[in-house]
Order: structure tokens, then sequence, then C-alpha cells
């Protein structure tokens, strides 16, 4: 019914930059606030950066000044744009967004299947 795709993830060296992005497809109706999250290995899943309908953003302390996140809402889509990468930012990030389809009245989370983004010399 709703799917979202993300892309972007790789291999990338300290200091390096990565762009994620992710796509939103389906019967959607209405899209509210998108999102990234991630989740390193044997951690538990992160909120790394929210943008909501009109623009307002907010980022995770461990990311505010290296990451930047938006959207475009008329293609459905999320970007995370991540530079200064260090090591700690390896992870598995996926995309979140809250969306009403055309079936239904309720507003409820998707999820994405997830991107791998390493940060390694």
């Amino acid at each position: 019914q709703v799917q979202l795709v993300e892309s972007g993830g790789g291999l990338v060296q300290p200091g390096g930059s990565l762009r994620l992005s992710c796509v939103a497809s389906g019967s959607i109706f209405r899209i509210t606030t998108m999102g990234w999250y991630r989740q390193a290995p044997e951690k538990q899943r992160e909120l790394v950066a929210t943008i909501g309908s009109g623009g307002t953003t907010n980022y995770a302390d461990s990311v505010k000044g290296r990451f930047t996140i938006s959207r475009d809402n008329a293609k459905n889509t999320v970007y995370l744009q991540m530079n200064s990468l260090k090591p700690e930012d390896t992870a598995v990030y996926y995309c979140n967004a809250n969306i009403r389809t055309t079936t239904s009245s309720l507003l409820r989370p998707y999820w994405g299947q997830g991107t791998q983004a390493t940060v390694s010399s």
C-alpha cells in the first residue's frame, strides 16, 4: 500500500560525505513528519533528524552542524546530507514518515528497509 525506499548508503572515509534519499510511494493522501533514524550494531535505534511538512527541523545533538535534513514534498522524498562523517556514524539508517493513505483516516508511521552507511579508513 505504502512503501519507503532508501538509497545512498555506502563506505566512506572519516571526514567524507554521503547523501541519503528516501522516496515514499503508494496510496498516499498526506505525509506529515519525515525523518531519519539509525541503528548501530548492538545499540538501540536512535533519532537522527526529523523535518515537518512546513520545513521545521530537529536534530540529534551528535549530528548538529554536520548533517542536514531536507525534503521535496512534490516528490514525497526526504534527504539526509551527511558531512564530516565519523566512524561512530556507522549504522543502518532508516527512513520514517507519518502517512495518511487514501483508504484510511488514520495517520501512522511507516519505515523503510534501511541503508548501511560505513565510515572507516
